[in-house]
């Protein structure tokens, strides 16, 4: 089985010391071998009892974040990229401090829609810094994780096959990996199998997310497809569940994502629910395999 995440904002919109053990213990609660924590807000957190309460609720972590329009990577002033870099640096020093050892997110661009399309020095911009944070990371022993996510949220890769030409650019560095996303897929992929397949061998890091971020299996993704595509490549790596609703709000990140709605009241029945169908589909995917 793969070990399976859970997205911190289903159980709190910041990372307060209060906040964190909140996320730390109702994810374990819930099944899950490891919390995503969003530092898109990290001076509010207290790094020290962070880490010592996932080592007291045995919980694996990882962390992500994008970047703002005054610090975008992939901009053409250079004053802007360097925040960006800044922001990207910290991040990946956070989540080695944590004792995690995946960083993720869009860490290519600022997160929201775009007037225009990416510029050829902007996209040189992007495949500088994520040369440089390549580096960063792997000496910190992180992972960095490429998300891929829909044209509303960047102009720099909206597909599985840009993501793999961006890395290729980069030049493939060994701790950089795809992360596929089931919510942006479903808005810009032409099916759930052929992305998958096209990342065999870089895909690291998935969310499980539905068309309307709410309940899995309450919109329009075809999870039976995809959990049969990740059987097909074997994929060991990890799965997190990512649901957003306006019942919990994060001041950096929901108005971001545009979360107007109250999708869900009770994040601990979304949590198992959340679980159980993950857990389900992985099996069902690995039994159809092996007929």
């Amino acid at each position: 089985m793969n070990p399976l995440g859970i997205h911190a904002l289903v159980w709190a919109g910041d990372l307060t010391p209060e906040s964190a053990r909140k996320v730390i213990s109702q994810s374990k609660a819930a099944g899950f071998d490891l919390v995503e924590l969003s530092l898109h807000a990290p001076k509010v957190m207290d790094l020290g009892m962070t880490r010592e309460c996932l080592r007291e609720y045995q919980l694996g972590v990882a962390c992500s974040r994008g970047l703002s329009s005054t610090a975008d990577v992939s901009s053409e002033d250079p004053e802007c990229v360097a925040r960006g870099m800044a922001l990207l640096e910290e991040a990946v020093t956070i989540t080695a401090a944590l004792g995690g050892h995946y960083f993720g997110g869009v860490p290519y661009s600022a997160l929201g829609k775009y007037n225009h399309p990416l510029t050829a020095l902007g996209r040189k911009n992007v495949i500088h810094s994520l040369k440089r944070l390549s580096d960063f990371a792997a000496n910190k022993g992180v992972t960095v994780g490429i998300e891929i996510v829909n044209r509303y949220e960047t102009n720099v890769i909206n597909t599985a096959n840009q993501a793999l030409a961006l890395l290729g650019d980069v030049g493939d560095p060994k701790n950089m990996v795809i992360h596929l996303d089931t919510y942006h897929m479903n808005i810009e992929e032409v099916d759930f199998v052929q992305p998958v397949l096209a990342c065999r061998d870089r895909l690291g890091y998935v969310h499980i997310g539905e068309s309307n971020r709410g309940y899995l299996g309450s919109g329009t993704v075809d999870f039976t497809a995809f959990f049969n595509a990740l059987a097909m490549i074997d994929y060991q790596g990890t799965i997190t569940f990512e649901s957003f609703s306006s019942a919990v709000v994060s001041e950096e990140l929901s108005n971001t994502l545009a979360i107007w709605r109250n999708l869900w009241d009770d994040g601990m029945d979304l949590a198992k629910h959340a679980h159980a169908f993950i857990t389900n589909k992985i099996r069902a995917a690995e039994m159809g395999k092996n007929r």
